[in-house]
């Protein structure tokens, strides 16, 4: 899968939450239809066999209730993608990253073998199970994990025992830390906590850019590793990356610098980070410290401002706007416009903006805000995690193209925007400001309910002692355990309060979506080319 991934610390953050969220995007041609549901426990299966890698896990006995956005049809896989268990903890999987020759010659992917042969016949050979893979890994994942760190500690075991078909980053997130993992060849891994004051940008590429050795085979503070990566390096001369004051860049040493790279990958580092510190470089013309092209553009950074929830919804919908690389722009020429593979593109399937708020109940600290189909031209809505079940809306897309489906609702927006771009962009940014408006009213309202009951007893002790807000968040920033899971999350009432919010959440996208649908409706009939008037005379 070809995504974009933006990752905000909670200190980068306008709120103190952190934010994890992705563009999943298609393969050329291709268009999955997603939807947004929860998976219960009894619905979480004991033993699980992929589709691509043939292969069987048996799965632990206890887990957790989710969100994530599967494929709506399920022949090819379960593809979850994203989503929030109710331990408040978040992740993405994944995003498509890049390696090298030497990588993948020293520890090969481990993709599924084919049986040969006729069975019983002295040239039979079995079929032999492949690793595992995106198709797999928040159903294998997120139900059994109670923090970021564990995330991280059992996808790298999963890693180790069974390997992988494809190099892959994930991004894992609790209220206090957000962690990123990627793979490194077929068995071998590295993972990095994002700083807390820090964002991170990863379009289809190996990101990180620093790892301190120390830490990973230390206390594992801020770094962790597979158990025998130095070994590993040592031995298939992979020691490379090495700064003069000791410092090691794992992009260097695992990743790729391709001409692919630089048309693909690179311009949308340039574009979202462009966004995000507009002036702390010069990122035009013939003097710009970095260019779409540069293969040194930083993997975290801190923004110029803190970072909202629209902002990285407007980042992961970017198509380079006020520059020449725009498709819908009037700026360069018709090879320049399509020079460059924009964030905001086509095959988006879904998106999701993962939000964890250490200010907040217990019982509605997680947020799934999700889009399906193109970003540019379609809302984000906030719907709470912590539920049975989603929407029909967002939760039941049908084989059948209807309007009563956000996902097929979304895919018309997308063609109709796409089609007269000028003509519905004023329509589309009044639509897009208006759901996440609703939402935000929504989120806070219900938040004073969700307050209410029981006296606040779903809220953090420690948030209601400390009257200072910065404080609160800090004191009250620990990941549920397990004996809070069967307490405050999988409270009836609270549960029923935030079901009613989401189906009013629903109630009011499903309206301003067939209202935006009209007007672009209106906007793109009037324009068509086979118009005509008497006033043409």
């Amino acid at each position: 899968m070809a995504c974009t991934t933006i990752l905000v610390g909670k200190g980068a953050s306008y709120d103190g939450s952190t934010i994890i969220a992705r563009n999943e995007d298609d393969e050329p041609g291709s268009f999955n239809n997603k939807k947004l549901i929860i998976v219960r426990p009894e619905d979480q299966p004991c033993t699980y066999t992929s589709v691509n890698g043939h292969l069987t896990i048996d799965l632990p006995s206890d887990p957790l209730q989710y969100s994530e956005t599967p494929n709506s049809f399920t022949s090819a896989g379960v593809w979850g993608e994203a989503g929030i268990n109710e331990a408040n903890v978040a992740m993405t999987a994944t995003e498509t990253i890049t390696s090298n020759a030497r990588v993948l010659g020293a520890d090969p992917l481990v993709p599924y073998t084919p049986a040969k042969g006729t069975e019983g016949s002295a040239d039979y050979e079995p079929a032999v199970p492949g690793g595992i893979g995106e198709e797999d890994l928040v159903t294998i994942v997120l139900p059994y994990i109670h923090s970021a760190r564990e995330g991280v500690e059992r996808l790298g075991a999963l890693l180790e025992e069974y390997g992988t078909y494809e190099s892959n980053g994930i991004g894992f997130s609790d209220s206090s830390e957000i962690w990123w993992l990627e793979t490194v060849g077929g068995h071998h891994w590295i993972a990095r906590r994002v700083p807390d004051d820090c964002y991170v940008v990863n379009p289809n590429r190996l990101g990180i850019d620093d790892f301190d050795f120390d830490d990973a085979f230390g206390d594992q503070n801020d770094y962790m590793c597979s158990a025998d990566l130095r070994e590993f390096m040592r031995r298939h001369h992979l020691d490379l990356g090495w700064g003069p004051d000791g410092e090691f860049n794992p992009r260097e040493a695992f990743g790729s610098h391709s001409d692919m790279d630089h048309v693909y990958n690179t311009p949308r580092a340039w574009a979202i980070e462009r966004y995000f510190n507009p002036l702390d470089e010069a990122w035009d013309g013939p003097d710009a410290d970095l260019t779409p092209a540069s293969d040194d553009i930083p993997w975290c950074r801190q923004p110029d401002h803190k970072i909202t929830i629209e902002d990285v919804d407007y980042a992961l919908a970017l198509h380079y706007q006020g520059t020449e690389y725009d498709p819908y722009g009037k700026r360069g020429d018709a090879s320049t416009r399509h020079m460059y593979r924009p964030v905001g593109i086509n095959r988006t399937c879904e998106r999701s903006i993962l939000q964890i708020r250490p200010y907040a109940p217990q019982a509605d600290r997680a947020i799934h805000w999700i889009t399906f189909a193109a970003t540019p031209f379609n809302a984000t809505v906030p719907f709470f995690a912590n539920v049975d079940a989603m929407p029909d809306y967002v939760s039941n897309t049908t084989p059948t193209v209807t309007l009563d489906s956000y996902y097929w609702a979304s895919r018309l927006l997308a063609v109709l925007g796409d089609s007269d771009y000028a003509g519905t962009a004023e329509q589309t940014a009044h639509y897009k400001q208006t759901v996440a408006a609703a939402g935000h009213e929504l989120i806070f309202a219900t938040d004073e309910q969700i307050a209410r009951l029981g006296d606040s007893d779903t809220r953090g002790a420690a948030a209601r002692e400390v009257e200072d807000e910065d404080e609160a968040i800090a004191a009250d920033v620990e990941p549920m355990d397990p004996a809070e899971v069967t307490t405050a999350t999988r409270d009836t009432e609270a549960r029923g309060v935030l079901a009613a919010a989401n189906e009013s959440m629903a109630r009011q996208l499903k309206e301003q979506t067939q209202t935006m649908i009209a007007a672009a409706l209106q906007a793109t009939s009037v324009n068509m080319k086979n118009a005509f008037s008497m006033a043409d005379f």
